[in-house]
């Protein structure tokens, strides 16, 4: 869906300036924020996506951000994280998952202490506490999350230090904020203004995806920092507030509408949420509370930033693929892009009468003749040295369809030269593999 405020009548003599701000939504966020980048990369003409004057990112946007800002291009994106064939920056997609051993010893190592704590506590005040209540005390030594985000810190080091780009906030040609929350004060910082410059990209992108649970808090300068959607699901107006004429923003997470659903013909795993089961209820409600803030954030822009046309890519609300799949598996990279592909291009043409104009104005051409090719996908226009760089299991399917093709093509050369042909009735009609 998209959703855009009027443009202002006013505009810069130096040309648009033009942001882009991304929310998260664990690894299956990124991988929909990487699709929809993509299908816009791919549609939209006269915008460099790797030269916008400013970036914001949150969480698993702050990841896609971080990346184009250092001039990585969305097919290079592609490349590394969807079909895992960068040589240059091999991915394991295990980094995500890796457990947290070390926050894992360190927390039992405290048990003995603790223990004989809570006892000294119910020793002394045996009228005023129960034992079990004094027991409490424990739960210091839970871990502050399962997984080790050590190692995506260091392999976003390691690409971010290679030639040609940079860990450095400073050393970026355009702004990019990376938004973390303080998880002693609550308060929201800004990676990359000024005072939080100097703090390496690759750890403010750590901090900003250290979703409370899932990974431990990352510790910068003596202060521990968390996920920044904590605060604001997108924080937007950290761009706004750089005087921009445009503002793209993605937002890969909304709640589920069943009876939508329902209406528009598409199958749901469940016919009410609540047969879901816990996952399924806890799921809807995390997207209902992100979401929501999301919109009143986007209503006060309406006033507070009037000057500033603002588009939002995010899913449709009747969208079940998106809605149960697991927001923490990558194993499904390959179709989730795809299909944030897909949707993208089609809001664009469903919106085509509203958007054109409003990019127009920005110096923006929207490409029809690649929206409206139904044979295209995400990986189509991947070109690395070697020619298409399609995920493994399509290219396997376009080389069985080539050898096929190749085969009646010298059966129908053969028969046509007098000689032998497998085929007994000769030369047949060759019909392309219109999901090629």
């Amino acid at each position: 869906m998209l959703v855009t405020q009027p443009e202002s009548s006013e505009r810069q003599a130096s040309g648009p300036r033009i942001g882009l701000a991304m929310a998260g939504g664990g690894p299956v966020g990124l991988v929909y924020e990487i699709g929809a980048l993509r299908a816009l990369d791919e549609a939209l003409d006269g915008i460099d996506f790797n030269r916008l004057d400013v970036y914001v990112g949150v969480s698993a946007g702050a990841v896609t951000a971080a990346l184009l800002a250092n001039q990585l291009k969305t097919e290079q994106i592609c490349h590394i994280f969807i079909s895992s064939e960068s040589e240059e920056h091999a991915l394991d997609p295990q980094i995500f998952l890796m457990p947290a051993f070390g926050e894992y010893w360190r927390r039992l190592a405290s048990v003995p202490k603790l223990f004989w704590e809570a006892c000294w506590r119910y020793w002394r005040n045996p009228l005023d506490l129960g034992f079990l209540q004094s027991l409490t005390r424990l739960g210091r030594a839970l871990p502050t999350g399962f997984f080790d985000n050590e190692p995506i810190h260091e392999y976003l080091a390691r690409m971010w230090n290679a030639p040609g780009r940079t860990n450095d906030f400073r050393q970026l040609a355009n702004k990019l904020f990376v938004v973390a929350v303080d998880l002693d004060t609550g308060e929201s910082v800004q990676f990359g203004a000024p005072g939080y410059d100097q703090v390496p990209i690759s750890r403010a992108v750590q901090a900003s995806t250290a979703l409370p649970g899932l990974y431990p808090p990352v510790e910068i300068d003596g202060r521990y920092f968390v996920d920044g959607a904590l605060r604001k699901t997108m924080h937007a107006s950290v761009a706004l507030r750089e005087g921009l004429d445009l503002l793209l923003c993605l937002n890969p997470l909304v709640p589920f509408d069943a009876r939508l659903a329902v209406k528009a013909g598409k199958p749901t795993q469940v016919g009410r949420l609540v047969e879901g089961g816990l996952p399924v209820v806890l799921s809807q409600t995390f997207r209902a509370l992100i979401h929501s803030r999301l919109q009143v954030g986007m209503k006060q822009y309406d006033t507070e930033f009037e000057r500033t046309d603002v588009i939002l890519f995010e899913p449709d609300r009747e969208d079940a693929k998106m809605f149960f799949t697991n927001v923490f598996s990558f194993s499904g990279r390959h179709w989730v892009c795809e299909h944030a592909y897909q949707t993208t291009r089609q809001d664009l043409l469903s919106r085509r009468a509203e958007l054109e104009p409003i990019l127009a104005r920005h110096g923006i051409r929207m490409r029809v003749d690649l929206l409206e090719d139904r044979d295209r996908h995400y990986y189509t226009g991947l070109r690395d040295q070697r020619g298409l760089a399609a995920p493994a299991r399509y290219r396997g399917r376009l080389v069985r369809d080539l050898h096929a093709t190749l085969d009646q093509l010298q059966d129908c050369l053969g028969a046509t030269a007098g000689g032998p042909s497998s085929q007994e009735g000769g030369c047949q009609a060759v019909k392309p593999n219109s999901r090629g």
